[in-house]
């Protein structure tokens, strides 16, 4: 009986002791957030005389962060990462191709011509660099956040269509889109629900697209809603 009662001890002394060590592991090991997925909505801004949006223009980004803690809290961090985002605009700015391939730009004046789909659409491999603050700990996973950043994108394909009383037709890789799209970002929630914005600091277009003779200064605004897990 003594054998099986010290038996017993030994078992759950070395139970403790593995739950401790554990701990201390966790400790050591925390971090956050490292996959996203999110949802937005899609502005333009410095948006040339007359052009309007219509319809909803959506964006959808997903990607994968490797989160460093900077503090021994281990609540401060900053996360590197890489992802994916896939974007549409839908407004009246036209644009087509004429018989010799040149593009021209021009706002649809709805009194004449009548569309049901006018917009251009981005793919985008996307460098999301963050400074993170949280109020988390090793064993809360219900916590406050706010995440501000800078997302270095390439585009690596954009496609318009018009669909309309001037026909169905279809452009692919238009090289006036700025290939390289660059903002800032803030995220900022509790738990799974956060809201997400990405404000561009270039134009969607280069210099080469002119509208009327004038350079075509439109960013892309998102505004949405951002999921973070381990």
């Amino acid at each position: 009986m003594k054998g099986y009662l010290v038996l017993i001890g030994l078992i759950v002394c070395g139970y403790l002791t593995a739950q401790e060590n554990n701990t201390k592991i966790v400790d050591s090991l925390y971090k956050e957030d490292q996959f996203y997925a999110g949802v937005t909505y899609n502005l333009i801004g410095k948006k040339p005389n007359d052009l309007s949006q219509n319809g909803f223009s959506l964006g959808f980004h997903a990607g994968f962060i490797k989160d460093m803690p900077i503090n021994k809290e281990r609540n401060i961090a900053i996360g590197i990462g890489l992802g994916y985002s896939a974007n549409s605009f839908n407004q009246n700015l036209l644009i087509v191709k004429d018989d010799i391939g040149n593009i021209n730009y021009s706002i649809i004046d709805e009194s004449i011509v009548t569309f049901s789909r006018n917009k251009f659409s981005q793919h985008l491999i996307e460098l999301p660099i963050e400074f993170r603050w949280r109020t988390s700990t090793p064993t809360d996973y219900n916590f406050w956040r706010i995440y501000t950043g800078f997302k270095i994108g390439y585009v690596f394909t954009n496609t318009t269509k018009f669909r309309g009383s001037l026909g169905e037709f279809k452009h692919n890789n238009i090289e006036d889109f700025n290939n390289l799209q660059y903002g800032l970002t803030v995220s900022m929630g509790y738990n799974t629900w956060n809201l997400y914005m990405y404000y561009a600091l270039n134009p969607i277009f280069s210099n080469d697209a002119k509208l009327n003779g004038e350079t075509i200064d439109m960013n892309a605004i998102k505004i949405g809603l951002m999921f973070y897990v381990l």
